[in-house]
């Protein structure tokens, strides 16, 4: 019993070796591309849909400056967020940049190109925006909002009680769709999923420093507490990221 329960301790040591790719014995399967899941998750009747205001990119930002400057921030002025500095931020993350022929390409790299993370804004300091839970709507650059009301308290309960996800302007949360990147990668897709988010992450720091915006990413979770606000199985979809953004306190 006591191997056992050493054994169910190391399930990250376990799924390390597990999931390495060894010369001469790679997985083979065969490829259904009819059966290729999409890369778009749209809600068929939100509450709403709010397209994003046009994008207008900051032109007095030095790239080398955002680099050097960007960091954590953990506390926030009670200052709200523009609807276009949101649509900046989520662009940013996961927006398109240029399609060919096959697939649409994005602002940030995805293993296969199957971009299996999707974003859901909890607002909660938006001008303009309903408090509420809400989905980006990647391909029309829009929100669609699936539920109304403060979900502060449950979202910073969520993120083991930091108070930071309770005071920030918006609280990203980020979740892996597992059968896009399942589909081709097999067991192995877990590794890209989360390199995948990495990505997201560092884009979210970035913008939001072009934006002279405060942030932290927070991957101290309780999974099925986000999955509840979302309404997601935690299988198929499942919650494993979180970013906090707000005005800087002064």
């Amino acid at each position: 019993m006591n191997e056992k329960n050493n054994q169910s301790k190391k399930y990250g040591d376990t799924f390390q070796q597990k999931s390495k790719y060894e010369r001469g014995n790679l997985p083979r399967h065969q490829l259904n591309w009819m059966n290729k899941p999409s890369s778009y998750k749209t809600y068929q009747n939100p509450l709403k849909r709010i397209r994003l205001p046009e994008l207008e990119f900051p032109k007095d930002m030095d790239f080398w400056q955002v680099i050097i400057r960007r960091r954590s921030l953990r506390s926030f002025a009670d200052v709200a967020l523009t609807l276009e500095q949101l649509g900046l931020l989520l662009f940013g993350m996961s927006g398109i940049t240029r399609t060919s022929s096959r697939m649409e390409f994005r602002t940030t790299p995805s293993a296969g190109g199957l971009y299996p993370i999707e974003i859901y804004p909890s607002i909660n300091n938006v001008s303009d925006l309903d408090r509420g839970i809400y989905h980006y709507n990647i391909r029309d650059h829009e929100l669609e909002l699936l539920k109304k009301g403060d979900y502060r308290e449950r979202v910073a309960k969520a993120c083991l009680d930091q108070s930071m996800a309770y005071h920030s302007a918006v609280n990203f949360i980020w979740t892996a769709v597992i059968p896009r990147s399942k589909w081709k990668y097999l067991q192995r897709c877990y590794r890209y999923i989360y390199l995948d988010c990495g990505h997201i992450g560092q884009n979210f720091y970035l913008v939001a420093e072009s934006l002279d915006l405060g942030v932290c990413t927070i991957g101290a979770i309780y999974d099925e507490e986000l999955n509840d606000i979302l309404e997601i199985n935690g299988k198929e979809e499942t919650s494993i990221y979180v970013g906090v953004v707000g005005n800087r306190s002064k």
